[in-house]
């Protein structure tokens, strides 16, 4: 009698564990997410990478030119500005539009969504589009 073996499932994916941005200068960058935007940087290397944790996830930000020529990991990039967007309550969004203008970040624009919920975009110094807004935004809690 053959016994079958049953291949474990997988379970759905439940989170994103990293999200990466590209940046010219390395230094502005960490100045600006983690003076500006206070998040806790956990590793840097110069000319390659600087990283952020933000709770159960991370937000790496790579140095095209070094991440072009790293041969420890396969090779990915981008070119050009990229999107995050960062869950904040809408309550706090007062509050992180004077902290952006207390630190000279203009707010490049205010949406207001069709759920009522609004969210605010402005740029780091790469140029990157940064989004502030609550995950109703996206029917999440």
């Amino acid at each position: 009698m053959t016994t079958e073996r049953r291949r474990p499932e997988v379970q759905p994916l439940d989170r994103i564990l990293e999200t990466v941005l590209y940046v010219d200068d390395l230094e502005a960058a960490e100045a600006f997410y983690g003076g500006v935007l206070g998040l806790e940087c956990t590793a840097r290397r110069p000319g390659l990478f600087v990283f952020f944790r933000i709770g159960r996830q991370m937000l790496l930000l790579f140095d095209p030119e070094g991440s072009a020529n790293n041969r420890e990991l396969p090779a990915h990039g981008a070119r050009g500005p990229g999107h995050v967007c960062f869950a904040v309550p809408e309550a706090e969004l007062e509050a992180w539009r004077a902290r952006l203008a207390r630190h000279g970040v203009a707010i490049e624009h205010v949406q207001r969504w069709p759920a009522g919920a609004r969210s605010l975009y402005f740029r780091d110094p790469a140029g990157n589009s940064v989004e502030l807004a609550p995950p109703v935004i996206w029917g999440l809690a």
